[in-house]
């Protein structure tokens, strides 16, 4: 299990639906809305999640 980068759901990368490459990375997501608002910008939510900041909003 991974992290959701947006809202910190946990998703199973096997097969988590929506997923996003950035730096030669992979992200996987819970939902469209998380990816397209990681994939909008990138750097600010990789950030917060490297610094275990509390979920953003509570989207899912």
């Amino acid at each position: 299990m991974v992290i959701d980068p947006i809202c910190k759901m946990e998703v199973d990368e096997k097969t988590a639906k929506f997923k996003s490459e950035y730096k030669e990375k992979a992200y996987y997501f819970c939902a469209p809305g998380c990816k397209k608002e990681f994939d909008d910008n990138p750097e600010k939510y990789i950030e917060k999640a490297e610094k275990h900041q509390p979920p953003l909003h509570g989207c899912c």
